[in-house]
């Protein structure tokens, strides 16, 4: 583990793609070039977005620089922690069992369904009436 260089990741979710930069420093975390508490307005997501830092205890030995684009926000709170836990696996591969064990390390294949013809949506019907 050599202590300048940085480490990057991309994590997805649902529309969302980040792409994460995983830089030795002091703990700054910046999105989209704005701190985290702006970018992230709700405290789950800002909660999602730092566990596995909290679980490998490098909250404050990194600073996290991520660019996050499509979906909304909570699908981008998964794609960034999705991407953090990449970079922290790509800096220490001891890391891979214990982000594992948490599931970070596990991309969601949720996505939304597509809208089939004949119907109002991927799966309400439009309204019958019988007369």
């Amino acid at each position: 583990m050599s202590s300048t260089e940085k480490h990057t990741a991309v994590g997805r979710r649902k529309d969302s793609v980040a792409r994460v930069q995983l830089i030795p420093g002091s703990g700054n975390f910046l999105v989209n070039k704005r701190p985290c508490e702006k970018y992230f307005l709700r405290e789950t997501d800002r909660i999602i977005i730092r566990q596995p830092l909290e679980l490998t205890n490098n909250t404050t030995k990194f600073d996290v620089y991520a660019n996050i684009k499509g979906g909304g926000i909570s699908g981008q709170a998964g794609a960034l922690r999705l991407g953090i836990s990449r970079a922290l696996m790509a800096m220490d591969p001891a890391l891979k069992d214990l982000l594992r064990k948490q599931g970070y390390l596990t991309r969601d294949p949720r996505a939304k369904e597509r809208k089939k013809y004949g119907q109002k949506g991927a799966r309400k019907r439009f309204q019958w009436t019988k007369r």
